[in-house]
């Protein structure tokens, strides 16, 4: 069984497309987790109307924060197999069977994005390329954060381990792929598996322009190393 966790929040322009284009690829036994944080516009109701039993609407921590909406969401994901996805993106033909055969061998993937801008145009053919992603745990804890929300799925495992986030967690795909790195096994896949808009409101800071000092980056790493040392 396969959980898709979203944290939503003032999503309506864009949520339609993006659960249409995840639902075509989930099995009726699958399901989507919508963890909505008191959304002031119209993003329930377009969910509601999807009438799809798969899709499972709960309420957000109503906290402002993305981190703690996505672990609501988990909290409630009953799969095997947890995939994340922002309100906002598209998800390509094929993305859940590829993640899968990966998960064979690996507790967490992370695969590559088309990048566009928020009406789909396409920006750049790669994020990884465009973040200089690239494989390795203390690369990606110490160097270059390669750890983006939307583009990873990972088994149960990882969920149970990582859960519940620390109360300092910087964001919630950073703690979960230094997570999976450190205490199972990361892949990164080369392959652009979704449509990822990018328009400064996405909830990866790994998707947007870092402003943060360098104090700030110093700090959310000695958060991280600091929940690892506890695991």
């Amino acid at each position: 069984m396969i959980s898709v966790c979203i944290a939503t929040y003032n999503g309506e322009k864009f949520i339609k497309q993006q659960l249409t284009s995840i639902l075509e690829q989930l099995a009726p036994a699958d399901e989507i987790i919508v963890s909505d944080d008191n959304s002031k516009d119209n993003t329930r109701n377009i969910i509601e109307e999807l009438n799809d039993n798969r899709i499972k609407i709960i309420d957000g921590p109503g906290m402002g924060s993305p981190t703690k909406n996505f672990e609501q969401a988990l909290k409630h994901a009953k799969g095997d197999y947890i995939f994340l996805a922002d309100q906002d993106d598209v998800w390509k033909e094929g993305k859940v069977s590829i993640c899968m055969k990966y998960l064979k061998d690996y507790c967490c993937v992370v695969s590559d994005a088309t990048v566009t801008d928020g009406d789909l145009k396409e920006t750049s053919s790669s994020f990884f390329r465009l973040n200089n992603t690239k494989y390795g745990k203390w690369y990606n804890l110490l160097l270059k954060n390669g750890y983006l929300g939307c583009c990873m799925a990972f088994r149960k495992e990882l969920l149970n381990a990582a859960i519940p986030f620390p109360e300092d967690t910087p964001m919630h795909d950073i703690w979960l792929g230094n997570v999976a790195a450190f205490k199972f096994n990361v892949c990164f896949i080369p392959q652009s598996l979704i449509l990822f808009r990018r328009h400064g409101h996405n909830s990866s800071s790994t998707a947007r322009k870092s402003t943060s000092s360098l104090k700030d980056k110093i700090n959310f790493r000695y958060a991280i190393c600091k929940g690892l040392i506890k695991l």
